[in-house]
């Protein structure tokens, strides 16, 4: 008999992010490890990972971090997790831990510690086992985990769904499900994404309609948005190419690296001589596959909209269209490249998101999952909290006690304790790492509270230069200013700025001494405070004094 905790470092209460821990007595056993795309307000981010102190704290303990499957949500903390702790090991799914391997080399980190793993193969460590069952979600090789504890299983289902149209690497295993549960689940963790959606999700996880409609009657060259690792997705889209005349062009480096070893890995079925290179890329009959890559949502496509983009631009004889559904807190963003697009004149196609949804467990594909596990407790996990609350909704009508379900948040320990849970079982520290673009480690808020006062009101310098001899001002103080006001227009404010500046620096300056210190708190003091007042805005304020 053990203790058994578990908590989420994310995941829980957001959409993305997804890092579950359990331990079992000292063993530490790490369920996805994932990141979540920053939104309109986070000036500069491109993405946020879960903090991982608790990891650094206790890595000796870690036996793994096992990747359900290959999304960002589920493994895209992994690679700057790894540069800090690069002795941990790593498992997944073969087209799982090649994505992840890519990604680590492009990043020059050692890839010795990844594991292939196979579905129904148990992993073992000492009196606990891991053991991996094939789930059907968006990309191939998904998995949930099942570790085996003294006092039952706990399982984890990263995301899912119940299609059986999906063969092959997509397919769920139902009665490897059903004899988990029928030896003894002590917890069950679900996701809850789309718990609030009534039914099954398939058939409506499926867009091959919509595409075979799309290319039969939409002339010239069409362009599809879509979600990088959206593997089953680019599949039906393949399908219905082959049935026409037209060929592919992939933009992205890492899209056309996951597209190429899905087909030689034989999760993709498609003709290679029909993917060309981007001097096609503006022919009269081509499809454009087009992703983002480990930034935020819609960043490619809107580097076109703008006119960056060196090799393509979007005309009125294009048909656009986004092959993935908009996810909550993304909607602000998709409705302004929607627009757009709109204003160029291009066809715009996009998928409803009543009818057309993702590869996630809907209340009945729940409800299912629940009754082949049978478990005594039922923890959701992955989604907001309302849909966790949907979650635990569709386990009560299945016959879950209400106190046996486990609404948390990230933090929030869970103990068992020979297998009964244990009330008030305290909480682990959270926080968020923002990582911008390639910088190591977290950029914090005090940077991001810049930014968002730089983007809003602007920037005021104010520089002068003293004689390193006699303290007198030589020259200035001179005033600069970008985003704040049109200085041309504004001229006696300027004027205005440059006295009261002027009076702080003499105040505080003396034959043999410069207050450098106090003429900078007395310029942010007074200068902020008038220029408040004519304006109402406050610009951040740098001074630079220097001495000559």
């Amino acid at each position: 008999m053990s203790k058994i905790k578990i908590f989420s470092l994310g995941g829980l209460s957001e959409n993305g992010k997804n890092m579950y821990i359990v331990e079992v007595g000292k063993d530490i056993f790490v369920l996805d490890a994932g990141l979540k795309y920053a939104d309109d307000k986070m000036l500069g981010v491109d993405y946020i990972i879960p903090n991982y102190d608790y990891l650094k704290e206790n890595k000796a303990r870690i036996k793994g971090i096992f990747v359900t499957h290959g999304h960002d949500s589920q493994m895209g903390a992994i690679p700057d997790i790894l540069k800090d702790i690069p002795e941990l090991d790593v498992y997944g799914t073969a087209f799982t831990i090649e994505i992840l391997k890519n990604e680590l080399m492009e990043e020059k980190i050692n890839t010795d510690h990844l594991h292939v793993i196979v579905p129904y193969k148990k992993i073992e460590f000492g009196r606990i086992s891991v053991f991996p069952v094939s789930l059907t979600h968006s990309v191939p090789g998904t998995v949930g985990y099942a570790i085996n504890t003294p006092d039952g299983t706990i399982f984890y289902t990263g995301n899912f769904v119940f299609d059986q149209t999906m063969s092959g690497p997509y397919k769920t295993d139902i009665g490897k499900l059903a004899y988990i549960g029928k030896q003894g689940v002590l917890c069950l963790m679900s996701e809850s994404l789309y718990a609030d959606k009534k039914g099954y999700t398939a058939p409506n996880n499926r867009i091959t309609s919509i595409v075979r409609e799309t290319l039969d009657t939409c002339e010239g060259r069409i362009l599809f948005n879509i979600f990088q690792a959206q593997i089953y997705r680019i599949q039906e889209l393949f399908n219905e190419i082959m049935h026409t005349d037209r060929n592919v062009v992939i933009m992205g480096k890492r899209l056309e690296n996951t597209i190429h070893q899905a087909i030689d890995m034989g999760y993709i079925s498609f003709d290679k001589k029909r993917i060309c290179n981007l001097h096609h890329i503006n022919d009269a009959n081509i499809v454009v596959i087009i992703s983002d890559e480990r930034e935020k949502p819609f960043s490619n496509i809107n580097r076109i909209i703008r006119g960056y983009d060196k090799f393509i631009k979007i005309t009125e004889e294009d048909t656009v269209v986004f092959a993935s559904p908009v996810y909550d807190g993304m909607e602000k963003s998709a409705t302004k490249v929607f627009d757009d697009i709109a204003k160029i004149g291009a066809n715009l196609i996009i998928l409803p998101l009543k009818k057309y949804l993702g590869h996630h467990a809907s209340s009945e594909d729940l409800m299912m999952m629940i009754n082949l596990m049978n478990p005594k407790y039922y923890f959701p996990v992955i989604g907001e909290y309302r849909h966790q609350v949907a979650n635990a909704e569709a386990a009560k009508k299945v016959g879950i006690v209400e106190e046996n379900i486990l609404l948390k948040l990230n933090g929030d320990v869970v103990t068992f304790d020979k297998g009964e849970l244990v009330e008030n079982a305290g909480s682990i520290k959270v926080d968020d790492i923002l990582i911008d673009g390639k910088t190591a480690g977290d950029i914090g808020e005090l940077v991001l509270k810049d930014r968002e006062l730089l983007s809003e009101n602007g920037i005021v310098l104010v520089s002068a230069t003293l004689d390193k001899a006699t303290k007198k001002i030589l020259s200035g103080p001179e005033i600069l200013t970008r985003g704040f006001i049109y200085v041309k227009d504004h001229i006696d404010i300027i004027k205005e700025a440059q006295k009261i500046s002027l009076e702080v620096i003499q105040e505080n300056t003396k034959p043999n001494y410069v207050d450098f210190n106090k003429i900078k708190a007395g310029v942010r003091d007074k200068l902020g405070k008038y220029l408040y007042h004519e304006t109402e805005c406050k610009p951040m304020i740098l001074i630079v004094i220097q001495e000559v």
